[in-house]
């Protein structure tokens, strides 16, 4: 152990940089920086010679902010437009990750004796006019404790927690992200691949409880479940029991779980557990624990596991947050030409130790002297980035904002001092800058803008995709940023990434049905109710087409309806048609069949007018059923029911007529009967008028209240739009129907009656059959027009005007016809008049 001994005393302990670099002029900036980690809660370094090496743990990339303060300050001073006159000195620390160091850095800057005396300058002092430091919102409370009874600006480079209720600091200025960036962040970046089903591992602490308080509520706004919650236990040397049980229960966890995303909040030394737990499982167990890591700024995984040769396959495709930087010019070249010589071994000797494996001291055997020549820009990424941090970039930045600070101050006085030279020599007291560094705005060295509001740094996040590769080199690919307003862009998401779900997605055409007792992200996939559909995956709930539209079989989309109705063109309409145009002929010819035949014993037995107006109220039915077929319009819904209606109700009123005149007729036949009288035309001609009349006042009521007009049905048939006429009121279609039912009826009742008469052309049996069938007709029309839909429904009434149309042509005329054809003989006047004896 003597060797190792001899390479810490090697690195001296003493907390401050005993010599400045540059000049020290009037102004003095301090850091107070997190270089060195003590494996010890409590540093004694009196006792520093009893300690082993490993009891300190090295941040290499830590060493990056002191190089980043001195850059500045010399960037600063060779600027003779910023501050000239006047040069800034330096004074830099290390907290060694302690916060008793921390305060006795902050006594040591201030009061410079042997024994730190508050209140009391005793020595020869610098004007320390702000500090730098705060990695976390321990260490700045500790040092706010302090600096703010001296009113001294103190700007964070580090802090992203979020401080303690009700605690408000008026003289620290944040230099980094607001603590909300990186939950928005969080929360749409696993929005955004669909990651509902995720793990939690936060540190045990304040700072981790404080991150779950602020979480928990977004997640489940965002209907993000959490399957586990870990925290991380103490440090090993505080309880080695309750620390290796903390490693266990995390190791366990991982390996059982099936989550394929974690999230990690902490820093290096409070995720410590987590860390031993990867490294157990990996190098130890030689399991791979395939996750998603999503990690915050503060936490240095590479570094931490190159020292201990951790395979970094485990985090492969990791993504994790930065602070938004941008590439400062000469920085590179200020690190490529940097010497590393006595100067720098203050704070640099353990780093040049670890990192180029060698010793300043010449007289150490364990390790080769170093020569001075050594490169850092040679140096793996792992230990060291030559491309400015963000933590690194948060100190330029505060540095630029203590400078322009300054030099507003002394430029608002130039015209009190004729002297210029006087200059450097003004007497700025630091609870100056306080009013300048509230809401400062300005450029830094790099030219980039720089804007402080309210105390704060408006500034964003990167979102870094890590790539790594066998031979444990690493490449960080920026793919988005959370910008300072808390805006969320991907710039590209290509990576492929696992799903973390609780259960298996729910395909398009079905919605998530949450199961009882469990979370909202646990559910069951049920498919869409008739007439919705979901069109993406995981849909919540499903969705109503619009009424022009309807859901495919899949129920994944919906597609336009086809527009429908009874054409002309379609086989169906043009079977219809066709028995339309071949019935009208053949009513046609029964008419010329008769007039040809006008005078002769069988057309004049009947009433020849009735028969006339019979056969063509037969006709014009057989024609009124086209105004059924074709695209509905405003005229043809307004004339088809209702003519239809009132040349039917002549039809049967003309058949009613003739079965009362053959009644009358036999009656009239009768010895002493007064019927003789009735036998007129006249009768006829009246009953025939009436009941027209009354079918026309139940049309023209129609019209006049409530007339059909065309219109659409969009919900009888899937995937249809019927274009129909809308009858308005139902009533009024049934009483114009009900109406030819009831003297159809009549007319069947009086033409059974007078069947048997003696006459040889009695149309009575005739008139029977043809209103059997007629009634048989629409009686089976009402259940059949209800039950269809669409244009069928408009195919029934034609068929059924039809089929009632026909059944009165072939059972009335047919049969007379086939006399007036076929048999002569029965059509003579000796025939009737024998007929009429019997």
């Amino acid at each position: 152990m003597q060797a190792c001994w001899e390479v810490i005393t090697e690195c001296s302990f003493e907390r401050r940089h005993e010599k400045n670099l540059y000049r020290p002029g009037d102004t003095v900036i301090a850091g107070v920086l997190s270089l060195i980690r003590p494996l010890k809660n409590a540093v004694n370094f009196q006792k520093l010679p009893n300690m082993e090496v490993q009891s300190f743990m090295l941040e290499p990339k830590d060493y990056q902010h002191v190089l980043s303060f001195m850059f500045a300050i010399q960037e600063i001073n060779g600027n003779p437009h910023l501050l000239p006159n006047v040069t800034l000195g330096m004074n830099i620390y290390d907290n060694l990750f302690d916060g008793m160091i921390t305060y006795e850095s902050i006594m040591d800057l201030l009061f410079k004796l042997q024994r730190n005396v508050p209140n009391y300058k005793c020595d020869n002092q610098e004007n320390v006019l702000s500090v730098i430091g705060g990695l976390t919102v321990e260490y700045i409370i500790q040092m706010y404790s302090i600096l703010s009874l001296y009113k001294i600006p103190q700007l964070t480079y580090g802090a992203y927690e979020t401080p303690p209720t009700g605690h408000h600091f008026p003289s620290v200025y944040w230099n980094a992200p607001r603590e909300g960036t990186l939950h928005t962040g969080i929360v749409q970046l696993l929005l955004h691949f669909k990651w509902t089903w995720i793990g939690l591992i936060v540190s045990g602490d304040e700072s981790g409880e404080s991150f779950l308080k602020i979480l928990t509520p977004l997640f489940a706004q965002n209907s993000i479940c959490v399957a586990f919650q870990e925290r991380t236990g103490g440090h090993r040397n505080a309880n080695m029991d309750r620390y290796f049980d903390s490693i266990r229960k995390v190791h366990s966890t991982l390996l059982s779980t099936e989550v394929s995303v974690v999230i990690v909040s902490g820093n290096a030394q409070s995720l410590h557990v987590l860390a031993m737990a990867l490294y157990y499982a990996e190098l130890i167990q030689r399991h791979h624990i395939g996750k998603v890591w999503i990690t915050p700024p503060q936490w240095d995984f590479i570094t931490e596991f190159e020292a201990k040769g951790f395979c970094t396959e485990t985090f492969h495709g990791t993504l994790s947050f930065s602070d938004s930087t941008e590439v400062v010019p000469g920085f590179k070249d200020f690190l490529q030409n940097l010497k590393l010589d006595k100067s720098l071994s203050r704070f640099l000797c353990f780093f040049l130790q670890y990192a180029f494996k060698c010793c300043l001291n010449k007289k150490i055997k364990v390790c080769e002297r170093c020569t001075g020549e050594e490169k850092l820009e040679n140096l793996p990424g792992s230990r060291f980035e030559m491309e400015m941090s963000g933590q690194s970039y948060h100190i330029y930045n505060a540095l630029y904002a203590v400078a322009h600070a300054l030099h507003a101050i002394g430029a608002s006085r130039k015209s009190a001092v004729p002297d210029r030279s006087k200059y450097k020599h003004l007497n700025i007291e630091p609870w100056q800058l306080h009013s300048l560094l509230k809401d400062i705005h300005f450029n830094n060295g790099a030219g980039h803008e720089v804007w402080f509001a309210n105390e704060k740094l408006s500034s964003g996040l990167n979102i870094i995709n890590w790539v790594t590769f066998p031979n444990q080199s690493f490449l960080k690919v920026r793919i988005g940023m959370i910008s300072p307003s808390q805006e969320f862009s991907i710039t590209d998401d290509t990576t492929m990434l696992p799903r973390s779900t609780c259960v298996e997605s729910c395909h398009v055409g079905h919605s998530r049905t949450v199961q009882e007792g469990k979370p909202v992200c646990c559910y069951d996939c049920t498919p869409c109710p008739e007439g919705t559909i979901s069109n993406q995956i995981d849909a919540i709930h499903c969705i109503r087409c619009p009424e022009e539209d309807y859901p495919n079989k899949k129920q994944d989309q919906c597609i336009p309806k086809d527009i429908t109705f009874l054409s002309y063109q379609e086989p169906l309409g043009m079977i219809l048609v066709s028995l339309v145009i071949f019935f009208a002929v053949v009513t046609s010819l029964v008419i010329l069949t008769f007039r040809k035949n006008w005078n002769t014993p069988i057309v004049k037995a009947n009433n020849r007018q009735l028969t006339c107006v019979l056969l063509g109220s037969i006709l014009f039915c057989y024609l009124s059923s086209l105004l059924f077929i074709g695209k509905p319009g405003k005229v043809s819904c307004l004339l088809r029911q209702s003519a239809f209606g009132i040349i039917f109700s002549v039809a049967v009123s003309c058949v009613l007529a003739k079965t009362i005149t053959v009644v009358l007729a036999f009656m009239a036949t009768q010895p002493d009967n007064r019927m003789r009288k009735w036998l007129g035309k006249k009768v006829a001609h009246s009953i025939v008028l009436s009941c027209c009349l009354i079918q026309m006042g139940i049309c023209i009521a129609w019209l006049s209240t409530s007339p059909p007009f065309p219109d659409v049905d969009m919900h009888s048939q899937i995937g249809q739009i019927i274009v129909q006429c809308n009858e308005v009121s139902i009533t009024m279609f049934y009483s114009v129907l009900g109406y030819i039912g009831i003297l159809a009826t009549v007319s069947f009742i009086v033409a059974f009656l007078a069947r048997k008469l003696p006459d040889t052309f009695n149309e009575a049996k005739l008139i029977t059959f043809s209103m059997l069938v007629f009634c048989s007709v629409w009686i089976s029309f009402i259940p059949a027009y209800l039950s269809t839909k669409g244009k069928y429904v408009v195919a029934v009434e034609v068929f059924a005007i039809l089929a009632s149309n026909t059944a009165l042509l072939a059972c009335i005329f047919l049969p007379k016809c086939y006399i007036i054809a076929l048999g002569t003989k029965y059509n003579s006047k000796k025939l009737l008049t024998e007929g009429r004896k019997h």
